[in-house]
């Protein structure tokens, strides 16, 4: 595993795929993007198994900055072993009146890559959950939970990072009524 080379790819990798995200979700200034992401998956290993704290904070920062240029908000999925816990900014957390939890994620609970955003970021809190306007899933974690209805999958330029599959959502406000309803 070249860190070097993950380096260039997944900010390349993640800095498009937002782009794309922003786009077809219509997502404007301040709207959440969840990332979910193992970075076991990403080295080729079973998820869970092979945790590489190093390429978290490669991941991370990647999505900080990426984020930080389109005025996105950087919500980073923890693991199961932390019932998929959201870290986040303690302003975001506020803001949205979310339910604030207490545990430090770890690279072996929690992930590394929500470790390292732990450690990379201003206030950082975790939330029980959101309800997100956009989500990156790296590596099959299953982000969905974490989005509003409707879910809309986008098949973006990337379909993998590394070994990881790389699937992509956004939200868009559901549809009511039937043949009269009229939308905007």
């Amino acid at each position: 595993m070249n860190l070097d080379s993950l380096r260039l790819e997944t900010t390349r990798v993640l800095d498009e795929s937002i782009e794309e995200l922003v786009r077809a979700g219509h997502l404007e200034p301040g709207s959440l993007i969840v990332l979910g992401c193992s970075t076991s998956e990403i080295t080729g290993a079973r998820i869970g198994k092979g945790s590489v704290p190093e390429l978290g904070i490669i991941v991370a920062q990647a999505f900080l900055s990426s984020c930080r240029v389109r005025d996105m908000h950087p919500v980073f999925q923890c693991c199961e072993h932390l019932n998929r816990a959201l870290v986040m900014d303690k302003s975001v957390l506020q803001s949205h009146h979310y339910l604030q939890v207490c545990a430090v994620p770890q690279p072996k609970a929690g992930g590394s890559v929500a470790a390292a955003a732990w450690k990379l970021m201003q206030s950082p809190v975790l939330a029980q959950s959101v309800q997100a306007d956009a989500a990156i899933d790296i590596g099959d974690t299953l982000v969905g939970m974490h989005l509003r209805p409707v879910a809309v999958p986008l098949r973006g330029d990337y379909a993998e990072l590394g070994h990881a599959h790389l699937v992509m959502a956004y939200s868009r406000l559901p549809l009511i009524g039937g043949e009269r309803a009229v939308y905007a």
